[in-house]
């Protein structure tokens, strides 16, 4: 579908293209600078930018998702994307979409004709849970509150389309930033704390590639983040990692320069990973960085490995990446272990976003 009843308006879909000097990149070139202009207008910052060849191994076609994506053109202008994430778990019946669109596009119908395709393709593949994630800013007025009862968003413009299409509020993310240039005074008291606290557990750190040494134990813990982090309402495949998925995981970090960093907890006796925090930049390490995964597996809580990973790894980052500012990550409201760790660390939240879902009939 590449075209609506819209005068002017094209959904093109993209072909991801083998680099950004390929002759048929200028959509996909097009498609991240757009996205990057609706972060920009949404947050304010520039936090979330990412380069366009950065972006293209995030597409690149694999035996585990297909990730389409279409740019949607009014009049010849790029003013938005549309993408619809189908994973190939076996029996899945998921589907995760996004629009963005800039706000010079916002009240001509635009956003109703590219729900339309969403639903059109999620149909096409046979999906029934259709799932969603929008920053919703700070506004007066009426707020939503998710059944888990934890954070609320405001009933902005964005959640009356949600609800206007059939859609329940699941979950609110708080979206937290750490101040990498501030004193690390507290972090280095507090990783103190958790090393007293974990005995018969050391930290272990790599880069990508990962090493063969820790391929079983990432990958087993990669398919943890499935099924272990609070869901809510909200519906996940169990996800199968092995060397191979690992391996695709990988490249798309290290093919494009992006850095990232494995701060892992090691079961001394057993050899197993339990825990593990992951920190990641792109090229220009002056830019913001992430923090990706952080998981804590159920059998090794209450050791305070949490803890110990986040901070040994901050550590890490601060020479790593000296000049970035800070470190920008996500946590469902009511995870408050994870959010009670990142709070004393000295993360403070700064926006928040809603889970979305709906059942098809």
């Amino acid at each position: 579908m590449n075209t609506t009843t819209l005068t002017g308006l094209e959904f093109r879909q993209l072909t991801v293209p083998a680099s950004i000097e390929s002759a048929d990149a200028a959509d996909f070139i097009a498609m991240v600078d757009v996205r990057n202009r609706v972060y920009r207008e949404i947050s304010g910052h520039d936090d979330h930018t990412m380069a366009a060849d950065e972006m293209i191994p995030i597409y690149r076609p694999d035996e585990y998702e297909l990730r389409l994506l279409w740019l949607v053109v009014s009049d010849g202008e790029p003013v938005g994307r549309v993408g619809v994430d189908i994973p190939f778990e076996k029996g899945s019946k998921a589907a995760y979409w996004l629009i963005e669109l800039l706000e010079s596009a916002h009240g001509r119908g635009i956003g109703t004709a590219a729900y339309a395709l969403v639903e059109q393709i999620a149909r096409r593949y046979d999906r029934t849970v259709l799932q969603s994630w929008a920053a919703h800013p700070a506004a007066p007025g009426e707020v939503l509150t998710p059944p888990t009862g934890f954070g609320s968003i405001p009933l902005d413009r964005a959640a009356r389309f949600y609800l206007a299409n059939g859609y329940a509020l699941e979950q609110v993310v708080r979206n937290s930033a750490f101040d990498l240039q501030a004193p690390f005074d507290e972090v280095d008291r507090l990783l103190a704390e958790a090393q007293a606290a974990s005995t018969g557990y050391r930290v272990v750190q790599w880069t990508l590639p990962t090493p063969a040494e820790y391929v079983d134990g990432y990958a087993w813990m990669k398919s943890r983040m499935s099924t272990d982090a609070p869901s809510a309402g909200l519906e996940f495949d169990e996800e199968v990692w092995d060397a191979a998925r690992l391996a695709v995981h990988d490249a798309a970090y290290t093919d494009v320069g992006r850095h990232l960093l494995v701060t892992a907890a090691q079961h001394i006796s057993t050899g197993e990973l339990c825990a593990f925090n992951e920190l990641v930049i792109g090229k220009d390490r002056t830019r913001a960085s992430n923090q990706e995964d952080t998981l804590v597996l159920k059998e090794h809580r209450g050791h305070k490995l949490g803890t110990l990973v986040k901070c040994a790894g901050l550590l890490s980052w601060r020479e790593i990446a000296p000049d970035s500012p800070r470190v920008i990550t996500y946590n469902a409201e009511e995870n408050r272990p994870m959010l009670d760790i990142n709070e004393a660390i000295g993360f403070v939240p700064i926006a928040y976003e809603g889970a979305w879902k709906k059942v098809l009939d």
